[in-house]
């Protein structure tokens, strides 16, 4: 089963995302004193009195609005109040009540979900201004006064959630496959996640930079549990210009760091461009597991030999990352996404394996005899033994005479006869090369 599920609802600017960030303990929210930054839903898990919960922050509520991106923000919000089982209602106490929390307030109630009243931006220390008894008129119940940046009322929140949580919610963890969705602006991340979950989850549209921050979203199949964040699309710096956007971008570098598995998507239409090899680039420095997603394969004219030829190139674009697994796949018609979920937790695995020191040295004698290790001026390479120092990537301590005798071209045939014989798809390889002895064997 999964956490309990409490909502973060408002009207735009009144310090959602704020106390977002200050419940679960870090900044991973986009705050900006600009109405609308927020826009998907954002999850993370809370704790409370040794307590778990997932805690999901909305975009603004603009109840009557034409506008498209606010309709779909307000779309999202109403996904997580139908979700939820119990709803924070922030309101500001600068602004007092207005005629949207009136709006929200009524649509709330309509909900039938428990409501946590929250007045936020409370920063005096002491009682509560007169103001405050204003948020009374909204009728649901004692409204609580918080101060989201200084943290003041976020106890009494909790444990007033607390008292409102169902009997029946089940406060124990089960973490997935965390996987990022990372890649350049539109080339459909949003819309493979919304496809494998079967909800709108993410908004999706054709305008560039409509996914700001990177959102969780968790997924439970039969293959088991996941959870996929997906980031803002990375684009050049130069092309980076407002301050949404860079912490955006950021947020998608901590959503890799924080990953298990990075699913890089690219578009079948377009090919393989240079942004494409710096996201991956970024992916394989961070040494975590890798899978390329072709996106919108079913927009590419087919002949006989249409992907493997599409695959023999992508090696070659991808060569800096010959380990990584591709599949082509459609967010619009679902063609091959089970086959993605399949990959993703195979490189997962490969990721975190472990091999003993005894096979490593088996293949290793048997590598050596092939291909004699190289010498110079006289100097043979001479290696002693290899052991495993740490999964996440594999990472291979490699004792020797003379480290500057091992060279990269040797390291990689060592590393290939690894691979051949482990397989250890999608994932980096690590080598440590230390030195034991001087005997300058010749």
């Amino acid at each position: 089963m999964a956490l309990p599920l409490v909502a973060i609802v408002g009207r735009p600017n009144v310090g959602k995302s704020t106390l977002f960030n200050k419940l679960i303990g870090h900044r991973l929210s986009i705050v900006e004193d600009t109405p609308g930054v927020t826009r998907d839903r954002i999850y993370a898990k809370c704790e409370w009195l040794s307590k778990s919960f997932m805690l999901v922050d909305t975009g603004g509520i603009e109840p009557k609005t034409d506008d498209m991106m606010l309709s779909q923000m307000k779309r999202q919000a109403q996904l997580a109040i139908e979700k939820a089982d119990v709803i924070i209602f922030v309101t500001d106490l600068r602004s007092g009540v207005t005629a949207n929390d009136l709006d929200v307030a009524n649509m709330l109630l309509k909900s039938g979900k428990p409501i946590v009243l929250c007045v936020n931006k409370c920063d005096g220390v002491g009682e509560v201004p007169p103001e405050f008894y204003e948020f009374y008129n909204l009728g649901l119940g004692d409204p609580i006064a918080v101060s989201s940046v200084h943290g003041h009322g976020t106890g009494d929140l909790l444990d007033a959630v607390f008292e409102k949580m169902p009997e029946s919610a089940n406060y124990e963890d089960t973490d997935g496959v965390k996987v990022a969705v990372i890649g350049k602006p539109n080339v459909g991340k949003s819309s493979i996640i919304n496809k494998l979950c079967g909800e709108e989850r993410v908004i999706v549209s054709d305008i560039a930079g409509t996914t700001r921050d990177a959102t969780d979203t968790e997924i439970e199949t039969d293959k088991g549990k996941f959870v996929f964040i997906d980031t803002a699309g990375i684009r050049k710096k130069s092309k980076v210009s407002e301050s949404i956007e860079r912490y955006s971008v950021l947020r998608s570098y901590m959503a890799v760091d924080r990953a298990d598995v990075a699913v890089i998507v690219i578009d079948a239409t377009e090919g393989f461009t240079e942004q494409d090899s710096k996201v991956a680039g970024y992916a394989h420095e961070q040494g975590k597991a890798c899978v390329v997603a072709v996106n919108k394969w079913d927009a590419v004219e087919k002949q006989t030999g249409t992907m493997n030829e599409y695959t023999k190139k992508l090696k070659n674009d991808f060569s800096f990352m010959s380990y990584v697994p591709f599949v082509f796949v459609s967010a619009k018609t679902g063609q091959r996404l089970d086959k993605l979920l399949d990959k993703i937790l195979f490189v997962a695995q490969q990721n975190a394996v472990r091999i003993s020191t005894g096979k490593l040295n088996d293949i290793l004698a048997y590598a050596t005899s092939r291909v004699q290790p190289p010498s110079d001026k006289g100097r043979r390479l001479k290696i002693y033994y290899m052991t495993q120092a740490s999964t996440k990537p594999p990472t291979f301590v490699t004792f020797v005479n003379r480290k500057e005798l091992f060279h990269f071209s040797y390291q990689r045939y060592i590393e290939n006869q690894i691979r051949e014989t482990f397989s250890l798809e999608g994932t980096p390889v690590r080598f440590v090369v230390r030195e034991r002895a001087r005997d300058d064997v010749k």
